[in-house]
């Protein structure tokens, strides 16, 4: 059996062996995105190289992103789907393109001194052409020089082989998806067709060679980028010939405790199978962002809401796998997690206390709403049921609006509200819940919208001068407070700086005075930012802060202030401070337990 670090390491040795710099995960928490909560993909921090900024590394990179999606929570129990996972990426950035992209692809998986992959069992696909762009002949006659059958080549449309863009313009182009068939060896088909759910995805080679303008024509970029994802959960399993992922190294451990908790063993029952591999999805999910270096805790807002959802799910299945209440057991599985993931991912071990304290926290308090949650339940069912006379037969339906309030404020699963209820001989009203949920995404989409208008994904002058002073601001509060205080997260759009820093309490109108002030101060002698390029080690030696390091390798960007500020970053920034203007802070507040918050406008 592969392990997932073995498997790691020859995909890190591969690309390297054809001239790419390994560089880490960046963090979970996207710094220079507002329109998501997580890093979905292994792009998301590459983002400004992949537009033309050059990367200190170079022009072709390697790494394991690790990447949380959402919107498929819900799906988490099957075989294959999962909130944390890492994507396996190399990259070009201007360099080498489909030729050597697809050729490389499948070297890594079919030659026996790497993946090995039997070549029988392999398919792919390329873009059709449309209207916008033509059809991939380019790599439709690269797979086909490599002797893959054209009946295994298939040409598929833009809703499955095109990228992006990420917004309304930008970069985007064709792909190719590798695919392997997990069915019999003597049950292969002759041609590959995608709605087969026995050929899965295992790879995809994404060609940026386009960008979608305003009025959605399409023209050439001029630097053309290979951006490419293999997940590693899923080729992990391809490789050990395994039908589960939840079977492979990088969740047995994690299983074993879930296991040793519950008394009942995985492969006991499906249903049995089905909740362990949500206790365990969604405690290693909640784990890596709590773990994260940006790590965020659970609360009821932004990305702290989904750590609270996926924590809650956890414990309510835990409590219907039989594990016992009021013994802190989340923490227990998310050390298994710790012990899996510490030399991949050494942030975790390094706050394994903060990790612990937060779960706990979290266990306990929602032990607290379950029980008043399952009053609330008992009530609402002897409600409806009293409406039933003598000998009536009906059921009686809960309305969508009770579910949706057990389902939002409890954290009830909406299949367990249908579970409680069936056995009770009660209907709950689906229709009426899901037009409660979508009416409630509604009103989260828009208020995250108005919460996160711009962001530093604008790259304008207003944003540039405020990204600018939030350098300023956190040298000024590092001298005001201590060297405690640490960068926590930002958001910067063109109208105001918002500032998350470390500090156990409020701040003094005295202390806020004086902070404004050293920035004022920073800003009226005119100091030129001076950006240069050198290797971490020695940008740390010379005293550089940056929490967003992670992402850059062995090379950084570090950006002066004069002797006031010394910093890591990959941002825009002001050509002098003198551009800014006047500093001035708006709101002090809490944003989360010990992080504190400022909101700042430069007029």
């Amino acid at each position: 059996m592969m392990t997932a670090s073995e498997l790691r390491k020859k995909y890190f040795e591969f690309f390297q062996s054809k001239g790419h710099k390994l560089i880490p995960s960046a963090s979970l928490i996207p710094e220079n995105d507002p329109t998501v909560l997580f890093t979905t993909a292994g792009m998301h921090p590459l983002v400004p190289y992949l537009l033309g900024e050059s990367h200190p590394e170079g022009k072709r990179l390697v790494d394991a992103q690790k990447c949380v999606r959402t919107d498929d929570i819900d799906e988490v129990g099957d075989t294959t789907h999962h909130t944390l996972f890492e994507m396996l990426g190399n990259w070009s950035l201007g360099d080498y393109f489909k030729k050597e992209a697809i050729e490389w692809s499948w070297e890594f998986l079919t030659d026996p001194k790497w993946l090995g992959l039997d070549k029988n069992r392999l398919a792919c696909s390329v873009f059709a052409g449309d209207d916008d762009a033509p059809f991939d002949e380019e790599a439709f006659a690269i797979w086909k020089n490599l002797g893959m059958s054209e009946k295994r080549i298939t040409k598929l449309p833009k809703k499955n082989n095109w990228w992006g863009p990420a917004g309304v313009t930008g970069p985007c182009g064709p792909d190719s998806e590798m695919f392997y068939w997990v069915g019999d060896l003597d049950k292969i088909p002759e041609s590959f067709n995608d709605d087969n759910a026995l050929w899965v995805e295992i790879w995809n080679d994404v060609f940026m060679q386009y960008n979608k303008k305003l009025d959605r024509t399409f023209e050439p970029l001029a630097q053309k980028n290979v951006d490419t994802g293999m997940g590693l959960e899923r080729i992990l399993a391809v490789v050990n010939g395994l039908a589960d992922n939840y079977q492979t190294d990088l969740w047995t451990g994690i299983v074993e405790e879930i296991e040793k908790l519950s008394g009942k063993k995985y492969l006991e029952s499906a249903e049995v199978q089905r909740l362990m591999r949500i206790i365990a999805d969604h405690i290693k999910a909640a784990t890596f962002i709590i773990g994260d270096e940006k790590g965020v805790t659970p609360s009821n807002m932004g990305a702290g809401y989904i750590v609270r959802r996926l924590l809650r799910r956890a414990i309510i299945h835990g409590q219907r796998l039989g594990i016992k209440k009021g013994e802190y057991w989340v923490y227990k599985i998310a050390s298994a997690v710790i012990d899996m993931y510490k030399e991949a991912y050494p942030e975790l071990a390094n706050r394994q206390e903060f990790i612990k304290d937060n779960l706990e926290e979290e266990e306990g308090r929602f032990e607290k709403t379950l029980d008043n949650g399952l009053k609330e339940f008992n009530e609402q069912c002897e409600s409806l049921l009293c409406q039933l006379k003598e000998g009536d037969e009906m059921i009686v339906t809960m309305p969508g609006e009770t579910v949706f309030k057990l389902f939002a404020t409890y954290g009830f699963p909406l299949e367990l509200i249908k579970e409680i209820a069936k056995e009770r001989k009660i209907e709950i009203d689906e229709k009426g819940f899901e037009e409660e949920f979508k009416k409630h995404q509604e009103l989260s989409r828009t208020a995250s919208a108005g919460m996160f208008k711009g962001g530093l994904a604008d790259s304008s002058d207003a944003t540039k001068k405020l990204h600018t002073a939030a350098h300023l601001l956190l040298a000024s509060l590092r001298k005001v407070l201590g060297d405690h205080v640490f960068q926590k997260g930002s958001n910067i759009t063109p109208e105001r700086l918002r500032f998350d820093f470390s500090h156990p309490e409020k701040m003094t109108s005295e202390q806020l005075a004086e902070v404004e002030r050293l920035v004022n101060e920073a800003i009226a002698h005119d100091f030129p930012i001076i950006c240069e390029e050198k290797p971490i080690a020695e940008a740390r030696a010379e005293g550089a802060m940056g929490v967003f390091d992670s992402k850059y390798g062995e090379k950084v960007k570090v950006y002066k202030i004069g002797e006031v500020s010394n910093e890591i970053c990959g941002g825009p920034h002001a050509a002098h401070t003198g551009e800014l203007g006047h500093f001035k802070i708006v709101k002090e507040e809490s944003s989360s337990s010990g992080v504190r918050r400022i909101k700042a406008v430069l007029a």
